[in-house]
Parts: structure tokens; C-alpha cells; sequence
């Protein structure tokens, strides 16, 4: 007999990253005079002049000029909260992007990362809307695979992990690409684990490559794990190389938190050439053939049944509700364990199985399954689980498609 459960409802498929930022500037008494200065330097604007120990004037980068702004030293005179008002009004009115990155900084303390490709520039330099949609694709590829290593350290992640490093970016900033550049603010509160990790991950990289060429080794690819290097984030710097004269990737911390520790407070972008991709080609698919499978115990619901005939082995889907940080897995089951999984399915019940997760697939397949049985649980645990689970499967499946998940992550 051939079962299939009714189909699972559409999941509702999450927005990007917020792509734009809009509210009143913040207050002139939430801002630190000193770190609207780091930003206002970090972001291009010129001081030209001043009391000195009193105010700056600081003006827009690029030709023209602009209206400039007088920002305060320090809140130690009378005027310093008038004048950081006016300065603050004049950014939230300027046209300068610079201006509004700069606000969108303030309003929410962020890390800030930013890519930039050298690719041959169309009319009046202008970018295609093709190479702007791949840098957008290559820097969410790349958060993804940032926030996975903050969670685990793994050569290849596979579908591991995918529900809560995409959680973790839901509160990511992205300015609009301009001049062949993309930012993302990452706030520090809960996205600095996930900064962290990508500059780290980058140099580790970096240096990978470096080592490989001059050596012809790859063990130095081996050690780059610890550091979150992984197939994911050579799979994004592919991406955001390939078709370019060249690539760079900064990360700056914000100044209002100050510098992580162990972390330089100042670097320079890590670049990468089309030299590169052949190492980075070869570093992605050794992780891929290496990482090794994982024993688990998995408690799931069985949202799928699928057999050749009415007697023998079957293929099982579980939605994963404990045991493994994947959102479902496939199983091949003997006889009794079809039938028990088909039991739990008709009762409501989730089963619990145990075998080994296969990094071939994404670690989406469990091998060597033995001992099923169903999970008693009271209507109330339940149904807690299941909602759990709808809520997370939007986001997980727009992360994982959207950041151009591994073809052989993919499942009937």
C-alpha cells in the first residue's frame, strides 16, 4: 500500500534582510558626540575646521561638497545638545547616502560589513541589474554562512543549524549597492557573534589561499575550519568573485561597542581575485567529500510515507522537532518500522529513531535507522511543537534557497 499524507499547507516565505531603514533621527540626547565623529570619518566625511576642543565642521564626501555639520567634541558646553540636534536634522534631510548609513548606525549600535567587486561599468557608470542582484546574492550567502560557524564549527553544514543562523539575521540592516559597494549593518546586540565570525573566517581564508598557491597544499584549509571557513563561505566568495576583476570584503566595528576581543580595531578589506577561484573551488568540495556523517537520536513527525508495494522496506519524512539541528530528514525503513511510523502518523504521534545523519545530501538523509517508536506526548506538547515548527519553516526555506543552498541539498 502506497500512503501519502495530505499535502503540508504553503509556507509563507520571509522578506530579505530589511533592504532600507526609515524613522526620525535619533535624539540629540541618545548620541554620542565622539561616535557620530568615528562615523561620519569612517563614512567618507571630511573635517574641515573647527574650534578646536569645541566643534567640528565636518563635510559630505564626494565633489560638491554640501551642506556641512557642526558636531560637538564632547556635551562639556552649553550648545553641544543644540548643535548635535541641527547636525542630525541635516543628515535625516541630506540626499548623501553616506548620510543616511551614518543614521541608520546611530539608530541601532551595528557592526558593519561591506563588499565591494570590480566589475566593467555600463553608461554614465551605472551597474546591470544582474551584477547588483549577484553581489546581494554573494553577501547573503556569505551572512549565512557566518552566522552557521557562530553556531558550530563544520567544513560543510549542510541544512544543519539553517533554522537558527537564519534567526539570527533577521534584524540585518542592507544598505542600497552603490558604485559596485553593499553594506550590511549587523547590530551588535545579538548579531556580534556573527560579525565576528565572518572577519575572522575571511583571513583565515585568505591565508588558506595564500599558502595553497605558494605550497600546492590544502591542509591549511584544515585548520581555516576553527576559524568558520566552511563549503558555504567558499561557495559565497565563488559567488562574489566570479565574474569580477576582483573582490574585497571589510568589516568595522561600531564604535559605540567598541572592538571584540581578539579582533584588530582597525583592517583593511581582505580582497580576492579570479585567481583564486580555482582554490576555492577545490577547498569547497573537499569540505563537501570530507565532513563526516553524525550519530543521532531524532524525535520527528512524520509528515511523509512512501513504499513500492503493500509489504517491505519504505521511505519515511520526518519533520524534526529534537535531536539534530535540521528542519526534516528521509528515511529508508524496514517493514516493522514503516508500520510503526505509519501508526504514529494516523494516532498523531511523533516517532523517535536512531541512525547516522549523511553529510551527502545536506545531511538530510538518515542511514542505519533502528529502533522506532512512537513518543507519547500530552495534546498540549504537541501542538507547542508543531506551531514551533511552522513558524521557523518560512524563514528557513527563503535562507536556504535565497542564499543558493548546495544542489545536492535539495529533496523530492
Amino acid at each position: 500500500m502506497t500512503h501519502r499524507p495530505t499535502e503540508e499547507p504553503l509556507r509563507a516565505v520571509r522578506p530579505h534582510p530589511v533592504d532600507s531603514w526609515s524613522g526620525p533621527p535619533p535624539e540629540p540626547r541618545e548620541v554620542d558626540p565622539a561616535v557620530l565623529s568615528a562615523l561620519l570619518r569612517r563614512h567618507g566625511w571630511l573635517r574641515r575646521g573647527g574650534a578646536p576642543g569645541r566643534y567640528g565642521r565636518w563635510t559630505p564626501p564626494g565633489p560638491g561638497g554640501g551642506t556641512s555639520l557642526l558636531v560637538p567634541e564632547s556635551r562639556a558646553f552649553p550648545d553641544s545638545e543644540d548643535l548635535l540636534g541641527e547636525a542630525l536634522l541635516a543628515l535625516s534631510r541630506s540626499g548623501s547616502p553616506s548620510a543616511r548609513e551614518v543614521l541608520v548606525s546611530l539608530a541601532v549600535p551595528s557592526d558593519e560589513i561591506r563588499w565591494w567587486h570590480d566589475v566593467p561599468a555600463g553608461p554614465a557608470g551605472a551597474a546591470s541589474w544582474v551584477v547588483e542582484d549577484r553581489l546581494r546574492t554573494a553577501a547573503r550567502r556569505m551572512l549565512l554562512a557566518a552566522a552557521l560557524a557562530a553556531r558550530a564549527r563544520a567544513g560543510y553544514h549542510g541544512a544543519r543549524h539553517r533554522r537558527s543562523a537564519a534567526s539570527s539575521l533577521e534584524n540585518v540592516l542592507v544598505g542600497s549597492a552603490a558604485d559596485g559597494r553593499l553594506a550590511a549593518f549587523v547590530p551588535v546586540a545579538g548579531g556580534r557573534p556573527v560579525a565576528v565570525r565572518l572577519h575572522q573566517a575571511l583571513y583565515a581564508a585568505r591565508e588558506a589561499i595564500d599558502y595553497q598557491r605558494a605550497t600546492g597544499g590544502m591542509d591549511a584549509f584544515d585548520a581555516a575550519v576553527e576559524a568558520g571557513v566552511s563549503h558555504e563561505l567558499t561557495e559565497a566568495l565563488v559567488a562574489l568573485v566570479r565574474g569580477t576583476e576582483g573582490a574585497r570584503v571589510a568589516v568595522e566595528w561600531a564604535p559605540a561597542a567598541g572592538v571584540p576581543e581578539g579582533c584588530a580595531p582597525s583592517a583593511e578589506p581582505v580582497e580576492f581575485s579570479p585567481g583564486d577561484l580555482p582554490v576555492l573551488r577545490e577547498a569547497g568540495a573537499r569540505y563537501l567529500r570530507e565532513e563526516p556523517a553524525v550519530p543521532v537520536r531524532i524525535t520527528g513527525a512524520v509528515v511523509r510515507l512512501r513504499r513500492s508495494g503493500p509489504r517491505g522496506e519504505g521511505t519515511v519524512r520526518l519533520r524534526v522537532l529534537a535531536g539534530a539541528e535540521v528542519p526534516n530528514v528521509r528515511i529508508t525503513l524496514d517493514e516493522e518500522g514503516y508500520r510503526i511510523a505509519g501508526h504514529a502518523h494516523l494516532v498523531g504521534l511523533p516517532v523517535r529513531v536512531q541512525g547516522r545523519l549523511e553529510s551527502r545530501g545536506g545531511f538530510r538523509r538518515l542511514t542505519g535507522a533502528h529502533g522506532v517508536v512512537p513518543v507519547q506526548v500530552d495534546d498540549a506538547e504537541r501542538d507547542r511543537l508543531m506551531k514551533a515548527l511552522q513558524e521557523n519553516a518560512g524563514m528557513a526555506a527563503f535562507f536556504e534557497e535565497a542564499c543558493g543552498g548546495d544542489s545536492g541539498d535539495r529533496e523530492d
